[in-house]
């Protein structure tokens, strides 16, 4: 059966560029994302890697994780870090799991309709292997994205939805498109006008199904 949001993110251990890590372990009681690649020493995955060895401070700031996932061993990975960080500029500070065996790739439902995964396998073989999961502090799925081959992510937009997704967990709001932290949030439908200003003060009546409130944590 194919994940989906608020399933269980699959459970699984592995050896990795900083050891064995056991992902629901590793996660602990923060945020974390899994992204992965089809193959190491590929163009677009190391701009990709390099985007995220960026960014790694501003997860830490969010309270999450990051863990990388490659078709590739360990040792790869290693030699592949140092073209990372030679593009990227900055350390790549996350964990790389060995996902040889595809055992990760299969658990997260990431392989293509029509993979074909012979011996010495090539990007293509796997290509649709990149994927984005953001998973919670309970270990569920928040947030999907799969990419194709051919189209580099965007890890502004990740972050984006990250700074989303802890907005509305377990408040009643929600975001509007193109929402950036501080800007005004949604007002969830299971709270009526009265109760909505009791929790928020002002807000903003648009349409009856559409209320909008100050960014509770500006």
């Amino acid at each position: 059966m194919s994940l989906r949001i608020n399933n269980i993110a699959p459970n699984f251990t592995a050896d990795s560029t900083a050891g064995e890590v056991t992902l629901h372990d590793w996660i602990g009681d923060g945020y974390a994302i899994l992204f992965s690649h089809p193959k190491d020493f590929t163009p677009v995955c190391t701009t990709e890697f390099g985007a995220v060895a960026r960014l790694v401070p501003e997860f830490k700031k969010r309270n999450t994780k990051v863990m990388g996932v490659s078709v590739d061993s360990v040792e790869d990975h290693h030699k592949w870090k140092r073209d990372i960080e030679a593009f990227a500029g900055a350390p790549a500070d996350f964990p790389i799991i060995d996902d040889t065996s595809l055992t990760v790739a299969k658990l997260f439902d990431m392989l293509p309709a029509e993979a074909y995964l012979p011996d010495g396998r090539t990007a293509k073989d796997s290509a649709t292997v990149r994927t984005v999961y953001i998973i919670g502090p309970d270990k569920k799925i928040r947030l999907m994205m799969t990419y194709p081959m051919s189209v580099g992510r965007n890890f502004a937009e990740i972050l984006r939805a990250l700074d989303a997704v802890q907005k509305t967990d377990g408040a009643p709001v929600a975001t509007p498109a193109d929402w950036t932290p501080g800007q005004d949030v949604i007002v969830a439908p299971s709270l009526d006008d009265a109760a909505a200003k009791d929790r928020f003060g002002e807000i903003e009546i648009r349409l009856p199904y559409l209320r909008f409130t100050k960014d509770p944590g500006a």
